[in-house]
């Protein structure tokens, strides 16, 4: 009976999925629609003025610009805007000498908004035309379901990390790489299969009696990273052992951090244990402890008209210092209407709130993504004396 009643609610919970993720698809295409924007804001994306677009679109170099019913430019593509950096030579990749990054957004504590910073700062670097991997590490997946899919109905476990696990010789992980709605953001997804690997990486490691199988993800990842300037790691909220390849496989990490007492705390010891498994793992060989080129903490969901929260917010920054971001992600209304539509910020068309309160978490969004930006950019030797 109670196992009747538990099929009954998982069938009407993916009918409200698919209803959710129906409405967020472009009726023609059946697809999620990327973002558009008006000529001023694609200008200034492609470090170009409005005028200098419209000079390269009359001389022929852009091609000419459709109108709207009512006469307005037609709006520009993230495609479109590549094309224009390729015509501009503004194009921000990195050198083929530079070291991508390989960020992990990560802390063992659930609702710090760890996938909420991932996704954007994912969404932030591709709108800025960096090439950019995104990698569900989390069997909650909500981060996949973020970029349209039903995680557990429209993926099997070959569209995920456990499928290349599994038959690394037979599907290759470029093979489980996936085209999103964002042009140049490419996905490997995950479902629930991949809370397996917790206990199956476990079991490996007890017959075998070494780690090596932590390597797992930066092996996979060393396979395609040429391809891109950035990969972005979504690991799960707990330091189990998908977590410690991630670990092993990012050269840097960024921290979420609320400015509340019992999630620093949380923190603390997050940090704590990160510490002891990285010299754990410079001590059973293998690739050796991972080295990051920075690691960063973000004030996340911060209510900045809560006492506690600006106390500790402050005395965070008088004793990280450098280690932290100057900017912070605020707890807004605006974030949960757009997950609530499975779309991030960056993705609404117009406020789901009022303009304020859009604008305002638009701000602080950019802002720490573009700190994160800044701190990438500068572990690049050809970007050295540009002034970041």
């Amino acid at each position: 009976m109670i196992d009747g009643g538990l099929d009954v609610l998982h069938r009407k919970s993916l009918t409200i999925l698919k209803r959710i993720r129906d409405s967020t698809l472009d009726p023609e295409t059946g697809q999620k629609r990327g973002p558009t924007f008006p000529i001023s804001k694609a200008a200034a994306l492609v470090g170009r003025t409005a005028s200098a677009v419209r000079e390269a679109e009359r001389d022929g170099r852009l091609p000419e610009r459709d109108r709207t019913g009512s006469g307005h430019r037609v709006q520009y593509t993230l495609e479109e805007l590549d094309h224009m950096r390729e015509v501009f030579g503004t194009r921000p990749w990195r050198e083929p000498t530079d070291t991508p990054a390989i960020i992990s957004v990560c802390n063992f504590k659930g609702g710090v908004g760890k996938s909420t910073i991932a996704l954007h700062l994912a969404q932030h670097f591709a709108i800025h035309g960096y090439r950019v991997l995104f990698i569900d590490c989390d069997s909650q997946a909500s981060s996949t379901m973020m970029f349209g899919y039903r995680p557990d109905v429209d993926l099997e476990e070959e569209d995920t990390l456990y499928g290349h696990f599994h038959n690394p010789e037979l599907l290759g992980v470029r093979k489980i790489i996936r085209k999103t709605h964002f042009h140049n953001l490419d996905l490997i997804p995950s479902n629930l299969r991949l809370y397996n690997l917790e206990y199956e990486i476990a079991g490996y490691m007890a017959k075998n009696q070494n780690m090596e199988i932590i390597d797992l993800i930066a092996e996979a990842i060393d396979t395609v990273v040429d391809d891109y300037d950035i990969v972005i790691m979504d690991p799960p909220p707990a330091l189990g052992m998908v977590s410690m390849a991630v670990l092993q496989a990012a050269n840097c990490m960024v921290i979420p951090v609320p400015p509340s007492l019992v999630d620093f705390a949380s923190t603390v010891s997050f940090i704590d244990m990160t510490r002891t498994t990285m010299k754990q793992l410079e001590e059973i060989g293998g690739r050796g402890r991972p080295a990051y080129n920075f690691i960063k903490l973000v004030g996340s969901r911060v209510d900045e008209s809560k006492s506690m929260h600006r106390e500790v917010l402050s005395m965070m920054r008088q004793v990280f210092g450098g280690s932290m971001t100057q900017s912070v992600m605020v707890t807004s209304a605006e974030i949960d209407n757009a997950s609530s539509r499975m779309k991030t910020v960056f993705e609404l068309e117009k406020p789901v709130t009022s303009h304020e309160v859009h604008n305002r978490c638009m701000k602080h969004l950019t802002d720490v993504c573009h700190d994160i930006e800044q701190d990438v950019l500068r572990t690049w030797a050809s970007r050295a004396g540009q002034g970041i």
